[in-house]
């Protein structure tokens, strides 16, 4: 997207640098882009004539699933949104650069979710070629990325996606918390030690899921992983104070428990995340 900004052709292609697109079409995107008045034209493997080359049955079935489930995020009938192949109009970029999530290297898909009125757009067919040089991207951060791009255009204008992941990790640390407490007491720990060891193995629980999942992206290791987990129990120690201190005082003016109770945990839930994001995962230069 930088680079594209930092251009000022009036259009641009997307060409991922692997070698396996087909390069030769470039004059024919360029031709259709101009001479149908199109916004964008679509280097696809899945219209006819096109192909995905030799991939094996496992790629061919994680393809199609990415490409059903882009559908969440866009009402166009694109054939091959996943597609790093792309030609475009300057100007139509700039009216939709504002809204793009940035979430992963998905940039085609997130241009047809954030373009603010739909795009008109061509596919033109070519064969995926073999790899000959490097190793494929797709790994597991690869699918957590493509997560993030689609929960940032379901729900991101309303509730930061990572707060959603932070919440559920917390519903089962909560569950663990429980768990370790009724398992301690039955084996005839006094209720402070049973709590305290509750408390702790929660916390660590809920940092190890968030470092691996919510925080993927910046994950911390080593040394890195300790700092962070001493400061994520700081952090959440101060946060189980504002939870009780919140649903206490709600509590005392309201009387009704569950409204207090569920009062105080959002308010623990988002300290705990606006201060881990900051302090704990916070993106050093």
């Amino acid at each position: 997207m930088e680079g594209i900004l930092s251009s000022s052709a009036p259009y641009f292609a997307v060409l991922d640098a692997d070698m396996q697109h087909d390069e030769t079409i470039l004059p024919l995107m360029l031709h259709k882009l101009q001479s149908d008045d199109l916004d964008i034209v679509i280097g696809s493997r899945y219209v006819e004539g096109g192909g995905v080359g030799e991939w094996s049955e496992r790629r061919r079935l994680i393809s199609r699933i990415a490409t059903s489930a882009s559908r969440l995020i866009t009402k166009s009938d694109v054939k091959d949104p996943m597609s790093g192949f792309f030609l475009m109009r300057r100007e139509v970029f700039d009216r939709t650069v504002r809204n793009l999530s940035q979430q992963g290297f998905k940039i085609l898909l997130d241009l047809f979710a954030s373009a603010p009125q739909p795009l008109r757009y061509a596919e033109l067919p070519y064969e995926f070629r073999s790899r000959v040089h490097g190793e494929s991207k797709l790994d597991s951060m690869v699918v957590w990325e493509y997560g993030m791009l689609l929960a940032d255009k379901l729900f991101g204008r309303y509730i930061p996606p990572r707060l959603v992941i932070f919440a559920a990790i917390g519903g089962l640390g909560l569950f663990v918390h429980m768990t370790v407490l009724m398992v301690a007491l039955s084996a005839g720990l006094a209720f402070m030690y049973a709590q305290t060891s509750a408390v702790l193995i929660a916390m660590t629980f809920n940092y190890t899921l968030n470092n691996l999942i919510t925080y993927r992206d910046q994950r911390l290791r080593r040394w890195g992983w300790v700092r962070g987990l001493v400061s994520f129990y700081m952090i959440c120690s101060v946060g189980a104070v504002a939870n009780i201190g919140i649903a206490t005082a709600i509590y005392a003016q309201e009387s009704v428990w569950w409204f207090a109770g569920l009062a105080g945990a959002v308010v623990g839930a988002v300290w705990n995340y606006a201060l881990s994001a900051f302090f704990t995962w916070r993106r050093r230069p």
